[in-house]
């Protein structure tokens, strides 16, 4: 295993930490397999009741590494098909564990982060927070990131984030459902840890079969919008127009 994905248990409560910090935990293909590696060994594991995710430094997650995916070849569309793919696997080994997981957002969660952070059963955010799906301005649609949002913004706010990419602060995302409890700058892990400490000591029974279904309730939206998410993304990719916004973001960050 790589530093860049960090697993520690703690009694009851395990934590899974994203530790790029010079790249905002923005994510490649490699992180994202190691964290599934990690979330699925948790799957049937007894001795532990709850799940933190969070990251170092100052960011949560920032998405999509884009300087592994603004190469795509706009003619390689099993590439795409197996990026999607890949986030279908990271989604379900999240909301398939029966513990529960709880998101301590420390810093900004944009894009797929922002969708991994919606993904846990509670969130914590810093007080410093920012919260968004900006994919839309490097000509990347958001497919995925309209299931996500869906349940918790309804369409008004879920067109918002998706057609202008805005992020939003902690007191924005508290009040619009995103975040569930806001923490002191700088205190949102030790926050969720405490919480996940109270919360382990439920009925395991009762908070599997809860879990169960609040998660049968999406199950067939998210199939259907990975179904869709290939579509959408071969089309996308097949014009190479995401692969132009991004080399241009990553052009002018350099």
């Amino acid at each position: 295993m790589s530093q860049d994905v960090l697993f520690e248990q703690n009694g009851p409560t395990a934590t899974i930490t994203l530790n790029r910090p010079d790249k905002l935990n923005a994510w490649t293909k490699a992180m994202r397999d190691e964290l599934i590696a990690h979330l699925e060994g948790l799957k049937g594991n007894d001795e532990i009741r709850s799940v933190i995710l969070t990251g170092t430094g100052r960011a949560f997650c920032a998405g999509q590494d884009l300087a592994e995916t603004a190469g795509m070849n706009p003619e390689d569309h099993a590439s795409a098909e197996a990026w999607i793919d890949g986030f279908d696997r990271l989604y379900r080994a999240v909301r398939n564990l029966d513990q529960i997981t709880i998101a301590a957002v420390n810093g900004v969660a944009a894009g797929s982060g922002f969708q991994y952070a919606l993904l846990a059963d509670l969130r914590v955010g810093d007080s410093q927070v920012r919260m968004g799906q900006p994919e839309v301005l490097s000509g990347i649609p958001s497919i995925t990131g309209i299931w996500a949002m869906w349940s918790i913004l309804g369409k008004s706010k879920t067109a918002q984030f998706v057609l202008t990419g805005e992020l939003v602060n902690a007191e924005e995302a508290q009040r619009l459902g995103l975040l569930n409890y806001v923490a002191d700058d700088g205190g949102t892990l030790a926050y969720a840890q405490d919480l996940a400490s109270r919360l382990s000591l439920l009925p395991p029974g009762a908070v599997r079969l809860t879990k169960n279904r609040l998660r049968s309730l999406e199950d067939d939206d998210l199939t259907d919008a990975m179904a869709e998410a290939k579509r959408v993304h071969r089309e996308a990719y097949g014009t190479g127009e995401p692969q132009r916004e991004m080399a241009r973001f990553l052009a002018g960050r350099r």
